[in-house]
């Protein structure tokens, strides 16, 4: 089963110092519940999830966003201003990643209004683009969803620095491969629903 919201779940229960019995007491619910909503057994209600959401410190629309994209095969961006390059990119991406959706944008604002409108796991963006850098690009996407992947790609390491300064899970030098692509994945810093 599909367990994106549990993993999250877990993930914010431990930053905040939290013990299953403790998070269960603050939401008067038993610590086996806690277990089976992590475990992916069970999924809470919505007046639940806003009580969560109270305590973890996020968003509803973040964790309703999770429980609703609970099942659904997970979402992938790449995002490169050179046709030909993101062509490349794609195939390789599509050979690493067979069991995700996987969509490619050419244009900053087009990658913007998908994640707007889809929940997306990973985003692969170019740094160096036209008037919008990948680097801006990831700082408008994590507005719309602070729990998206992004793994920035360029054929410049001088990039390396500043990308590291976001929010990012990788970075990756192009051309890309399938080895590359999988060794990132070790590396989100969200879990992946798949």
């Amino acid at each position: 089963m599909n367990n994106i919201f549990g993993e999250t779940l877990k993930n914010l229960r431990i930053s905040k110092g939290l013990s299953q019995k403790q998070l269960a007491e603050m939401i008067f619910v038993d610590r086996s519940t806690i277990a089976s909503w992590e475990t992916g057994r069970r999924i809470p209600d919505a007046t639940i999830i806003i009580r969560l959401s109270e305590i973890l410190g996020v968003d509803t629309s973040v964790l309703l966003g999770l429980v609703q994209h609970n099942n659904e095969t997970p979402n992938v961006i790449i995002v490169d201003d050179e046709q030909i390059v993101l062509n490349g990119s794609l195939a390789i991406l599509k050979e690493a990643l067979p069991d995700m959706n996987i969509s490619a944008f050419t244009r900053p604002s087009e990658a913007l209004a998908f994640v707007s409108a889809n929940h997306v796991s990973i985003a692969f963006l170019d740094i160096e683009m036209g008037k919008m850098s990948g680097l801006e690009l990831s700082r408008q996407l994590l507005k719309i969803d602070p729990y998206l992947n992004i793994i920035f790609l360029t054929a410049y390491m001088d990039y390396s620095f500043d990308a590291w300064k976001t929010k990012a899970s990788g970075f990756l030098l192009k051309p890309l491969t399938v080895e590359d692509v999988h060794e990132q994945l070790l590396n989100l810093r969200h879990p992946l629903n798949k």
